[in-house]
């Protein structure tokens, strides 16, 4: 598993453990800390686990009413546990992540993952459909980038297109 997908996995775990166990912001630090040496034993970088769990704690009151307006079939309370803070970690990084290091479309594509991996039969559509949501009010940034991969092959096939005279 790829070291950021591991650091999400394990974020997502600590904020279901922080969420069931009555939201103690004191306590999240040693949810972190007990889940890492659980969850990820000899992980090296262990400083995005503590960015994504810390920030999206300290967003939570611009997080979840986001939630209750994209789901206004679901009031918050409703939603399981581990959709609920699935949606919060990707809905941190959406608002307020950096799109360099991690885009939109990465974001909510780790969310659906990890809903696929820990929620139920339909929280990958779940959670799909309110990111979704989120992404198109957002004005959908970054929707036209294109990748490094796709850059350079776009210029190497320029490249061969000046040597060949097309």
């Amino acid at each position: 598993m790829a070291n950021r997908h591991l650091s999400r996995s394990i974020a997502m775990q600590c904020l279901y453990e922080w969420d069931f166990n009555g939201k103690k912001s004191k306590d999240a630090e040693d949810v972190i800390d007990k889940n890492i040496k659980e969850f990820g034993p000899g992980m090296d970088d262990t400083e995005f686990v503590h960015f994504l769990v810390g920030n999206t704690i300290k967003n939570i009151a611009k997080i979840d009413p986001l939630i209750e307006k994209c789901a206004p079939e679901w009031p918050l309370d409703q939603v399981t546990i581990v959709d609920r803070n699935i949606l919060r970690l990707g809905i941190f990084e959406l608002l307020f992540g950096n799109y360099e290091e991690v885009p939109p479309k990465v974001a909510i594509n780790e969310a659906i993952e990890l809903a696929k991996s820990f929620g139920g039969e339909s929280s990958g559509r779940f959670v799909n459909g309110v990111l979704g949501t989120i992404y198109r009010e957002l004005g959908e940034p970054m929707k036209d980038d294109v990748s490094k991969k796709d850059r350079k092959a776009s210029v190497d096939k320029k490249s061969d297109d000046v040597k060949t005279g097309k």
